[in-house]
């Protein structure tokens, strides 16, 4: 069955840095985009980046482009997020999450996702 497991979340200051790593299974990895999104307490998830199958097509939320960057490797069935120049209003669960249909676009709608991960949690404060 369809596998997504994120790990890398943690603690860290305003202005540092975290990766975030997701571990694909179940499926033919290079034939799906995948999206990162994150949910802070009180708030609905939104969306914050997207890949497509070749990781050459990238998307990002406002909120965090040019501070974050997306990234896939399709040898290893990963997909990963390094989040630079952290802010507080970055600290929320992180989930990584897969399209509903192959194709491998990109996609910022939530609705386009069908598989998701448990979450990573990431709390930036000092």
């Amino acid at each position: 069955q369809v596998q997504l497991v994120e790990s890398g979340g943690g603690l860290a200051q305003p202005g540092g840095s975290l990766g975030l790593s997701c571990a694909a299974s179940g499926f033919p990895f290079s034939d799906y985009g995948l999206g990162g999104f994150r949910q802070a307490p009180g708030k609905e998830r939104e969306f914050v980046a997207s890949i497509s199958w070749s990781g050459r097509s990238t998307i990002y939320a406002d909120s965090v482009k040019g501070r974050f960057t997306i990234s896939r490797d399709n040898a290893k069935n990963t997909v990963s997020l390094q989040m630079n120049s952290l802010k507080p209003e970055d600290t929320a669960l992180y989930y990584c999450a897969r399209r509903r249909y192959s194709g491998g676009a990109v996609s910022q709608d939530i609705s386009n996702y069908q598989y998701w991960g448990q979450g990573t949690q990431v709390t930036v404060s000092s």
